[in-house]
Parts: structure tokens; C-alpha cells; sequence
């Protein structure tokens, strides 16, 4: 993810893949620090689907807190 310094605004979504495609839901729209508490406090079948969007790039959440 290119854009990464904590007050960059993303896009925190969760990708679902339920049968017919799945479904993006938007769960915060603000601060990259404030989405990751947020994803943090999610259960551990939500952080899989967990995306981060910024104005330039997209990333698993669980990509971005493991690398």
C-alpha cells in the first residue's frame, strides 16, 4: 500500500464471498489508524475479508498487518 502514514484516509471494506459474487460493505471511511482498531476488533472470519482502500491502492488487511 503505497500510502500509509497514519492519518491517510482509506476506505476499510469487507469483501464477503457469498455465493452470487459476494457483496463489498463499507465499515469506516476515515483515518487509517482509526480503521485498523476497528478491523482489529473484528472476528477472525471478518478480518479475512478486510480491505483497505486509499486513493491510489487496495490491500488485504490481513496482508498489511503481516508484513
Amino acid at each position: 500500500m503505497r500510502t500509509t502514514y497514519s492519518s491517510a484516509t482509506v476506505r476499510l471494506y469487507y469483501l464477503s464471498d457469498a455465493d452470487g459474487g459476494g457483496a463489498a460493505t463499507t465499515l469506516f471511511y476515515g483515518p487509517l489508524n482509526e480503521a485498523l482498531a476497528i478491523a482489529e476488533q473484528q472476528p477472525q472470519d471478518v478480518q479475512d475479508g478486510l480491505f483497505l482502500a486509499t486513493d491510489n491502492d487496495v490491500v488485504a488487511y490481513l496482508d498489511l498487518i503481516e508484513g
